[in-house]
């Protein structure tokens, strides 16, 4: 690994990419990071046919986290915005479970690590998606009373 803690890792993301305004979604940086952090995670994983499983699944659902609210940001606010961070939030309590099951290939140090990044990402994205719904709401609600006045 070419880098000892999230600083370092977003100093080498591309500037393309820090300079998105997606970046500014605290929860986005920090799935960028944990799918670099699985493609470590996944390598002695790969040695062991067991293993080979686990690591395949593991890095579908982590991966899948950063896929979703990458397509999400592109809908902006609101419900469906909403429904694709949910999704990313299936992941991510799917990718806690993978390393949970892969847990004899990591260090109970980076096992331990990668459970409390999961555990961030999930809660950040339980709120988020429940705001971006109440927004999608209140944007349909205020359409319909526009259309009922006079």
């Amino acid at each position: 690994m070419a880098w000892k803690n999230f600083e370092e890792w977003a100093a080498q993301v591309p500037e393309s990419i820090r300079q998105d305004p997606l970046w500014q979604f605290q929860v986005y940086p920090k799935a960028l990071s944990l799918s670099d952090l699985a493609w470590e995670d996944t390598d002695r994983m790969m040695k062991d046919l067991r293993g080979q499983v686990i690591a395949a699944q593991l890095t579908r659902s982590v991966c899948s986290i950063c896929a979703n609210l990458e397509e999400g940001h592109g809908r902006r606010f609101g419900t469906e915005n909403a429904y694709f961070q949910r999704v990313a939030l299936e992941f991510a309590r799917e990718a806690r479970e993978w390393y949970y099951r892969g847990r004899r290939f990591l260090s109970p140090e980076v096992l331990q690590h990668r459970l409390q990044l999961l555990g961030e990402i999930i809660a950040s994205l339980i709120l988020s998606s429940w705001e971006q719904r109440r927004r999608g709401q209140a944007k349909t609600i205020r359409a319909a009373v526009a259309k009922t006045s006079c």
